[in-house]
């Protein structure tokens, strides 16, 4: 609350609390969300899941099985692969 309160009397007709707050919300609500990863940004985070989920797998099942499960992870369920692919 203490920075709300000082970014509010840092304005030239201080508003109160709850006024701060509507305006803080409106300029969030009006701010461009930020740029998507890029291609090679998506693979460096696919290659680091790839690394945490070998970290965790059942050893003790065959390795294909563990590659089939790893892929089932880092692609996602198959019904949510045409909405990944327009992102």
């Amino acid at each position: 609350m203490a920075t709300l309160d000082a970014w509010a009397a840092r304005q030239a007709d201080e508003p109160t609390r709850s006024e701060a707050i509507r305006r803080l919300v409106e300029l969030g609500l009006t701010v461009k969300s930020a740029v998507r990863p890029t291609a090679k940004a998506a693979a460096r985070a696919a290659e680091l899941a790839a690394k945490a989920i070998d970290k965790h797998a059942d050893m003790s099942a065959p390795s294909a099985e563990r590659e089939s499960r790893k892929n089932r992870l880092l692609k996602g369920p198959s019904v949510f692969w045409d909405v990944r692919k327009g992102m």
